[in-house]
């Protein structure tokens, strides 16, 4: 299963039904879990590919973080099980944490980047060209269209879905939809909450909460208070993302 051409590392420990594929290197410290394949030209070190990814052509993961500050510490990459990585991928380890990682089911189109120390959960899709910062955080069912560049230490909630070819500087709250050139929120992603399983209450207890938020001309503490007036696991989602929020949260126009 492992191609005569592709270079391993002695130390890199490889389970069974692995596919590496031509001219790929896989270097130290690196754990590849069963059923993985790897195309060929990847490189590969200080990572752990989880059971099941599948890595396209020239991928590569585990590479030192494009950051001045670091001074070659032992750091790592991690992918979850399942994730597809698509042609050109690139994955750096981190740099001020001990490692990058990427969730389980996530779905990386060509040419997408994920930087030094970034947290992505899982079934997270990036589209082609789009690129996170360092210390970016996505969680869980985010979309990220083509081309959009997430600013470092920016947080995208459960569920959001950012427009193509936008720059984003700001939290976006959890379920909300964002583009733009300085994204700001449009709305809410109702498509992705229905694929979700979301029921019509569910959806409508959002609704509200999104409406208070901005529609209300409350200030913030007080439109936080009267979301966790809202007996729902949802609206707590964005509670929760708000109360964690560094850079402020993006807004409507």
């Amino acid at each position: 299963m492992i191609d005569k051409s592709a270079v391993i590392d002695a130390d890199a420990k490889i389970e069974k039904d692995v596919f590496i594929g031509p001219y790929t290197v896989i270097g130290k410290d690196v754990i590849i879990r069963a059923g993985a394949v790897i195309g060929s030209n990847c490189y590969i070190e200080h990572s752990e590919i989880g059971a099941k990814c599948k890595l396209s052509n020239s991928v590569s993961v585990g590479t030192p973080p494009q950051d001045l500050s670091y001074k070659d510490q032992s750091t790592r990459a991690y992918i979850g099980d399942g994730t597809i990585l698509r042609e050109f991928v690139s994955i750096n380890r981190g740099s001020k944490t001990d490692k990058t990682i990427i969730g389980k089911n996530c779905y990386f189109m060509a040419c997408t980047h994920a930087a030094h120390d970034t947290r992505v959960g899982d079934n997270v899709v990036l589209v082609n060209g789009s690129a996170l910062g360092g210390h970016v955080e996505v969680y869980d069912n985010a979309f990220v269209g083509g081309i959009v560049g997430v600013h470092q230490f920016t947080r995208i909630g459960k569920g959001a879905m950012l427009g193509a070819n936008s720059m984003v500087g700001m939290d976006i709250i959890p379920y909300a939809t964002a583009s733009g050139q300085r994204a700001v929120i449009e709305g809410l992603n109702l498509v992705g909450m229905r694929r979700r399983g979301m029921n019509a209450q569910q959806i409508k207890e959002v609704k509200e909460a999104y409406k208070i938020l901005f529609s209300s001309k409350l200030l913030l503490k007080d439109a936080m208070a009267e979301l966790e007036k809202i007996s729902s696991p949802f609206v707590q989602d964005i509670v929760d993302f708000i109360k964690g929020s560094k850079r402020s949260i993006a807004r409507p126009l």
